[in-house]
């Protein structure tokens, strides 16, 4: 009777070793499974510096973006493209640049901070002269600015549709009676606030602008022959933390989808 119970602990012993091996076994195949799913979930924040005009297509775009991509969140830091350029090539961690201007990005290709294979012209654009919706001063063209008490444009050093506005006055005579009625912005949002609120007779924005806002009318709209051309260049930034969603985020904004969208807010296809 003691041997059978001896043999009968002696099996029971054996089966829970086999158990115990078999769990130990399992843990080790799937914590790796386990890892690979968290590093598949795992959240991954890009920054992405973009001229102003851009607000309300690129958000369209995040939206779209971000219910294919969860796990990305995307920050954008919108601003006047010569500012943006200064902020990057001062070190500001950002991992995708898209400018108004093309010397703006040529400067960071040229510093080496964005890769010429990772770059590309994205969209176009046109300045337009706005004015509130009850004006009454009769301005319909750029030469009509000369009767305006105040005028708006963006800083030319920093704003890139304020260089084309300088640009096209210039090439039409009118800089020399108007300079001393500018109001200078930050960047074109600015500049159709000051004219949606009164506080300029006039203002010249990016025509993209202009379509966002109720409170305006667009009177006239620059030969593109006036101004140098008007192109929004792409690029990813070298020292990009997230190089792989950068480059992933990259490909998708000169997709169909999103140049679509774009299109729809007023910017002209390249090609």
């Amino acid at each position: 009777m003691k041997r059978k119970n001896s043999n009968y602990l002696f099996y029971l012993f054996i089966l829970l070793l086999l158990i115990m091996s078999g769990c130990s076994s399992n843990d080790k195949v799937s914590e790796p499974e386990e890892q690979k799913q968290q590093a598949v979930e795992e959240e991954v924040e890009l920054t992405v510096s973009a001229a102003a005009s851009l607000q309300n297509a690129l958000n369209e775009i995040k939206e779209k973006y971000t219910k294919e991509h969860p796990n990305v969140k995307i920050n954008y830091n919108f601003g006047a493209s010569g500012a943006l350029q200064q902020q990057i090539s001062q070190g500001a961690p950002v991992d995708l640049f898209l400018s108004a201007a093309e010397d703006k990005f040529d400067l960071l290709v040229d510093q080496g901070l964005i890769d010429k294979k990772k770059c590309i012209d994205l969209v176009g654009n046109e300045i337009v002269v706005v004015v509130p919706k009850e004006a009454t001063l009769g301005i319909k063209t750029f030469k009509d600015l000369t009767k305006a008490e105040k005028i708006s444009i963006g800083t030319p050093k920093s704003v890139p549709a304020g260089k084309y506005a300088k640009e096209t006055l210039e090439k039409l005579d009118v800089w020399p009676v108007v300079e001393g009625k500018v109001v200078y912005a930050k960047d074109v949002r600015q500049v159709l606030t000051y004219v949606e609120t009164n506080n300029v007779d006039a203002g010249i924005v990016y025509k993209t602008d202009a379509f966002i806002s109720d409170k305006v009318e667009i009177v006239a709209t620059a030969d593109k022959d006036s101004h140098s051309p008007i192109i929004y260049p792409l690029g990813v930034i070298k020292n990009s933390s997230h190089a792989k969603e950068a480059q992933q985020f990259y490909e998708y904004l000169h997709s169909e989808t999103s140049i679509n969208i774009l299109e729809k807010y007023g910017f002209k296809k390249l090609n």
